[in-house]
């Protein structure tokens, strides 16, 4: 009789292969599924289209405040310090009183001379007399021709006599004036350097300084290359209209206009000086501050623009982000010109209708990447009016 011992089923390893790999491959497509649910959504970038139009390029330069008129004052005459009539630091006018001299011992000078005048007169209305008497008696014959001569010199050394004396008069007088010290000219003055109650020297004592602030000159040095740029367009008949900024005065601008060009470079320097006219009513410009002019020197009439802070920088290379169709980013190294207000002009590296990301570079990681790009204006003072046709383009 037969054993009844079981045996083996062959199919059993085969179906448990089979499961094995059923349960693998369910795992995988599980894991697939987790990993796209768990990719991130393309970052949103704003982007604008280059900007291409007619440009105005300007230059930066350090300058210097000055003024046009500088006075150092010192009096006419001598004489000691009555009173000082002025405000130290304070704006004056031309013809104010600032300084008061002792006039007393010009005013006896005055009277002297007027006293020497009135004589100097009475002499003279004397010698006129006996020289009319003598011309009559000449031609009677009761008189030489010698006492006739003699009674016309006395008449003409009369006649110098008051000359001379008026001379005395009017300088004296003009000494008195002298005594008044003015302002001539108009500005801001300094400290008083001779006080009340001291001696002034004439045409030695400084007594104080007047400079005018109201307009002011702002002289700048350009260099050769600069020079000769803005030359040509100043030659085209150009604005000769420059900006002005003042450090400590947190970006602000002053519109000013060049008035001077010098004859000739500097050889050690080989930079040529220029001078700019500013207004300044309210004389809180100070002659001696420094200042940054910008000054135009050369016009593009097709300059492909980008915002500043489109521009990155890579060691001694500049690039820029440039999205396309497909919305991937491409990194493009580009060459960079002078800049425009927020505007970098660009030299090579970009073309007319490239789209460049202007914000949001911080979340591109590399090239190919994809982004979400949302269309903005490339200029910060257009983004107001261009909102409403930019928000048309993109519901298009």
């Amino acid at each position: 009789m037969e054993s009844l011992t079981a045996k083996p089923f062959r199919g059993s390893g085969r179906l448990l292969g089979l499961a094995v790999a059923i349960t693998v491959l369910l795992t995988g497509c599980e894991a697939q599924s987790d990993e796209a649910a768990s990719m991130p959504p393309p970052p949103e970038v704003d982007v604008a289209e280059v900007v291409v139009e007619p440009v105005t390029l300007w230059e930066s330069f350090t300058g210097r405040v000055a003024s046009p008129e500088t006075v150092d004052l010192r009096p006419r005459v001598s004489g000691y310090i009555d009173k000082v009539a002025f405000e130290e630091g304070g704006l004056v006018q031309a013809g104010e009183l600032l300084f008061q001299i002792d006039p007393r011992p010009y005013e006896a000078q005055k009277q002297a001379a007027s006293a020497e005048l009135a004589l100097a007169n009475s002499q003279l209305d004397l010698a006129g007399s006996e020289a009319g008497r003598a011309k009559t008696l000449l031609e009677s014959r009761a008189i030489s021709r010698e006492e006739y001569d003699q009674r016309n010199t006395a008449l003409m050394s009369a006649r110098a006599r008051v000359q001379a004396a008026q001379a005395a008069l009017d300088t004296a007088e003009l000494n008195l004036q002298y005594t008044r010290v003015t302002a001539p000219v108009s500005g801001r003055t300094g400290r008083a350097m001779v006080t009340q109650g001291n001696l002034a020297n004439a045409d030695q004592s400084l007594l104080t300084t007047v400079v005018s602030v109201d307009p002011v000159h702002v002289y700048f040095e350009a260099d050769e290359q600069s020079a000769f740029s803005s030359q040509q367009l100043l030659a085209n008949g150009q604005p000769r209209d420059v900006r002005i900024s003042l450090g400590g005065e947190g970006g602000r601008q002053y519109k000013g206009e060049l008035d001077f060009v010098d004859n000739h470079l500097n050889p050690g320097t080989g930079t040529l000086q220029y001078r700019a006219v500013l207004n300044n009513p309210d004389g809180l410009i100070k002659p001696g501050q420094f200042a940054r002019v910008e000054m135009p020197v050369a016009e593009l009439d097709q300059a492909l623009l980008v915002s500043r802070k489109a521009v990155l920088t890579d060691q001694d290379r500049r690039f820029v982000y440039v999205v396309d169709e497909q919305n991937r980013v491409a990194p493009r190294q580009v060459t960079t010109g002078r800049q425009v207000d927020d505007l970098q002009v660009i030299r090579e590296g970009l073309n007319h209708g490239d789209l460049v990301i202007i914000n949001g570079v911080q979340k591109v990681f590399g090239a190919g990447m994809q982004v979400k790009p949302q269309l903005v204006a490339m200029k910060e003072s257009d983004q107001g009016e261009g909102a409403v046709a930019v928000a048309q383009e993109l519901a298009q």
